[in-house]
């Protein structure tokens, strides 16, 4: 081990920073952000670090001297002047404080690691100057893997942990107790942002009084997004991890659920047109049920669950019943589907506005208000709109949108299988009759599908 990890308390004490450029401000956030009173000595000062170092500080706007590092109790040389650099860490060396000349190692006392910051919580990441590169790497590993909330769960923490100490003085017990809180409802309380239930929790649990965490399991609503696996969020990812039982659709790509916990029980509930494995009102009582036995549940579904993915039917099931659940946003099809096709929904010479449709309604009809779609200067996107392709482009026609209105049907958007059918409203049924084209599709009519020609940029997209 050639450094030995050390996290330096700087609250309040003087740091002294030899250098006045953007390699000096970036060291003198670090240094501020931890408390450090700055002292910058450098001829030229950028506006920003003069600013900074102004407000928690001082600024010595001239060349170094002898005595400017008085006091102080870490030194860094941020110049590009390498006998500066030599003198400041000779001078520092004789002093006895830590120096750190920046990207000269072998000047360097201390150096400054990758930093993953969940205060209270802190990650350093080092590769000892060798390979800062992959240090920053590895900590951008790390931001993605690590809860932003650990941070909120450590001050929980700090906020009980003598009278946890009062309560178990076995040291066995308290790793017990804490390991339990950490991995349990109580962080998963924090981790969604309902502080408030996780310290009712956690006062329930130190009293020895059962909480609502022993009442019964909990659900997961999740947006899987519209295919690509790439596009979930680490809070999707996260719940995916711990589920002991997931319920999706035929929307979820298979990508995505490999994704899930190898041993967990999957259910499929997919629907499709006038065929679902399972009625709407037994997968809410499936839920409710699963949760019940004390399980984990993970409702996954494909794009986003409250933009026509009846997520907010089956969260009313569990309301009703009282069963813990959160909800976690995924990307709509809408979204993902255009930007994959090179289509931005909105564009000040396009579109003003855009406008989320259903193809068919709950009675299976597609009687939508027809006028208003057909309004200039807006985007219409109609999910579920391929058996009702012919049907849409006939009455926005009818009802006075020009048969020249650009129109673009998505298939498999976001995946590797996507196909983009571009034309008309006038000929794109025509195209897509053409083809062998099965659901998911996402159908965008506007001005903005003229801009795909220029802008597609996905690879895996044959153009039709």
């Amino acid at each position: 081990m050639n450094y030995l990890p050390l996290f330096h308390n700087l609250h309040g004490r003087t740091a002294v920073l030899i250098g006045g450029g953007d390699v000096a401000l970036r060291k003198a956030r670090l240094l501020a952000d931890a408390g450090a009173v700055l002292r910058v000595v450098a001829p030229a000062i950028t506006g920003e670090l003069a600013v900074l170092a102004g407000a928690a500080g001082e600024c010595r706007q001239r060349s170094y001297q002898a005595g400017d590092l008085a006091g102080a109790a870490l030194v860094v040389a941020a110049t590009n002047q390498p006998e500066l650099n030599r003198l400041v860490y000779a001078e520092a060396t004789a002093r006895g404080l830590p120096v750190n000349v920046v990207d000269t190692p072998a000047l360097c006392s201390v150096i400054f690691p990758a930093i993953v910051d969940r205060s209270p919580l802190l990650i350093a990441v080092s590769s000892g100057g060798d390979a800062p590169v992959l240090a920053r790497l590895v900590r951008a590993r790390l931001e993605a893997w690590i809860p932003a909330a650990y941070g909120q769960l450590a001050g929980l923490a700090r906020h009980f942990r003598a009278r946890v100490k009062a309560a178990l003085p076995d040291f066995r017990q308290r790793r017990i107790f804490w390991e339990e809180v950490f991995q349990g409802e109580i962080a998963e309380r924090v981790f969604s942002g309902q502080n408030g239930a996780a310290r009712q929790l956690l006062e329930a649990k130190l009293s020895g009084r059962p909480g609502q965490a022993a009442a019964g399991g909990e659900v997961y609503l999740v947006g899987a997004g519209p295919g690509d696996p790439d596009l979930l969020t680490f809070r999707a990812l996260r719940l995916m991890q711990q589920a002991d039982v997931v319920l999706y659709d035929r929307l979820v790509a298979p990508a995505i659920l490999a994704l899930c916990r190898r041993d967990v029980d999957r259910l499929y509930v997919g629907k499709r047109r006038a065929e679902h494995a399972l009625p709407q009102a037994q997968i809410n009582q499936q839920l409710v049920s699963l949760a019940r036995q004390g399980k984990r549940v993970l409702r996954l579904k494909g794009g986003d669950p409250f933009i026509f993915g009846r997520g907010g039917e089956e969260i009313e099931s569990l309301a009703a019943e009282g069963i813990p659940f959160q909800v976690v946003p995924g990307i709509t099809a809408a979204s993902g589907c255009a930007a994959y096709a090179g289509i931005p929904l909105t564009h000040r010479d396009y579109a003003q506005s855009v406008r989320f449709i259903t193809g068919h309604l709950k009675d299976g009809s597609c009687d939508l208000p027809w006028q208003e779609l057909s309004s200039p200067g807006q985007t219409l996107v109609f999910y579920m709109g391929l058996v009702g392709l012919p049907l849409i482009c006939q009455q926005l026609m009818a009802h006075g949108r020009t048969a020249e209105t650009p129109a673009a049907l998505i298939e498999q958007g976001t995946t590797p299988r996507q196909r983009v059918f571009a034309g008309t409203l006038a000929d794109l049924p025509a195209r897509v009759q053409q083809h062998e084209v099965h659901a998911p599709t996402l159908l965008i009519i506007g001005e903005v599908v003229r801009l795909r020609e220029q802008l597609a940029w996905f690879e895996g997209q044959p153009v039709a």
